[in-house]
């Protein structure tokens, strides 16, 4: 595990005091945001196969899996290497982050139990912090949906130098936290994001979306929100403990 993670920038969290939780409750909450809170992953892939159409290329299916749930910098790069399109990636993150923001601004749900969630762990006083490979733009534009209230902070893909699937954008929400990556849960909808939080040391839910992931040790996987509820939360950290 990396002893150091890059400084967040003054927009990235709140100051928020170590968190202190009896032996068997979550120090905190980790959410990833698109495809496990909102239900924009088709949003991104709309986005992708429209500006690329736009360039002259169609997009294969087959191309969807691999960029779920990844950063822009890695997925707009394949995308370029596997079309030949005649785009620079600097262009291309641009064009596609505006696109995004567009078709977001005309409105998005959020995924079912998201709310009802993201609500009781306000209630209960659990810490819940959301972690995106999105960059900090799009993530602004969806708090106004999800409601900054439920966050004690956010991490955006552009504030790492190392996004998902490494470990730092977990390790430093933990840290900003005050908290052991070990009793923060982490919700996560692809594999990418997974990989990400196990790197960290967090107990895991994987909520799937788009493509299937297997349960593993420390992974539980549900096929809903509507499945996880605090209780269920307190029962991943006794057993990873």
């Amino acid at each position: 595990m990396p002893s150091a993670v890059p400084a967040a920038s003054p927009t990235t969290v709140r100051t928020t005091a170590p968190v202190v939780a009896p032996a068997g409750v979550p120090q905190a909450v980790l959410l990833d945001m698109d495809g496990t809170l909102v239900d924009t992953e088709g949003f991104w892939w709309e986005t992708e196969v429209e500006v690329f159409a736009e360039l002259g290329h169609e997009l294969a299916e087959e191309h969807r899996e691999v960029v779920v749930g990844g950063p822009m910098s890695r997925s707009a790069t394949y995308l370029i290497q596997a079309t030949g399109a005649d785009i620079s990636l600097a262009d291309l993150t641009v064009l596609l982050n505006t696109r995004f923001i567009e078709r977001v601004e005309r409105g998005v749900s959020l995924m079912p139990g998201a709310r009802r969630l993201l609500t009781e762990l306000v209630a209960h006083g659990v810490p819940a912090a959301l972690v995106s490979a999105s960059h900090r733009e799009v993530i602004d534009r969806m708090l106004v949906s999800l409601g900054p209230e439920h966050f004690a902070l956010t991490v955006a893909g552009d504030e790492v130098e190392r996004t998902k699937p490494h470990p730092d954008p977990y390790l430093l929400a933990a840290e900003r936290l005050g908290a052991d990556p070990r009793r923060c849960v982490v919700v996560e909808d692809t594999a990418t994001g997974v990989a990400s939080a196990e790197a960290a040391g967090c107990p895991v839910v994987a909520v799937p979306s788009v493509t299937h992931i297997e349960p593993a040790k420390g992974r539980t996987v549900v096929t809903s929100l509507e499945e996880v509820d605090l209780p269920f939360l307190r029962s991943l950290v006794t057993v990873a403990h």
